[in-house]
């Protein structure tokens, strides 16, 4: 049996970019604080740096159309500085994960502290708004088995961490499938996922691109 945290927060998690339900996006962001923290790291793993940038650039992009002032916080900056990054963090209504390689977000985050402030801010019941797609939604799970029929497990960029997690941040007590029955290149080995789910009784939610689970 998984322990799951018992959060006061809210939750915008989308399978793929920010999805359909933008309007409700804005209304879940806290009143007079549209300060939003892009978190880039789930794409450490990657050499394309162009192809990173327009990506990024892409995000950051809708996120301010829909009325965010967006800051890029990498994490990698910060490893081993969490007292830095935890006061760098206070300031902004949302925090946004985007999608990537999931194993190396969980890296980022243990490095950085990331994952124990985030448990801090919500135990304590800041007026923060978590959104984010694919990998940065899985992350929230009990745990990140099963993942590595999707992603791969063995990318370990930061010479700080060598060894791969396969625990969740525990925020939700099922695991999200994102990228389900998708035009998606990712699709068929997430309906892997889905079936490993299934035959080891772990809870789950599937979501198609498009669809967003809203948690308030």
């Amino acid at each position: 049996m998984y322990k799951v945290l018992v959060l006061s927060m809210r939750f915008y998690l989308s399978s793929y970019k920010i999805g359909s339900e933008k309007k409700k996006l804005k209304s879940l962001a806290p009143k007079n604080n549209k300060t939003l923290a892009y978190i880039p790291n789930a794409l450490d793993y990657t050499c394309d740096i162009p192809r990173r940038q327009k990506s990024e650039q892409g995000d950051i992009d809708e996120l301010e159309e829909e009325g965010f002032n967006v800051e890029r916080i990498d994490l990698r900056h910060y490893f081993g500085k969490s007292k830095e990054l935890e006061e760098k963090m206070k300031p902004f209504g949302t925090i946004w994960v985007r999608g990537g390689n999931v194993f190396v977000l969980r890296q980022a985050m243990k490095i950085s502290g990331l994952d124990l402030i985030l448990k801090k801010m919500f135990e304590e019941k800041k007026d923060v708004l978590y959104g984010g797609y694919s990998a940065g939604v899985c992350i929230l799970g009990p745990t990140l088995k099963g993942l590595e029929k999707v992603d791969d497990v063995n990318q370990r960029p930061y010479l700080q961490w060598q060894a791969t997690i396969w625990e969740g941040l525990n925020f939700l007590d099922y695991c999200i499938a994102p990228h389900y029955d998708s035009n998606h290149p990712e699709s068929n080995s997430i309906g892997e996922v889905v079936e490993k789910y299934i035959a080891e009784n772990i809870p789950f939610k599937p979501l198609r691109d498009g669809e967003v689970i809203i948690i308030k």
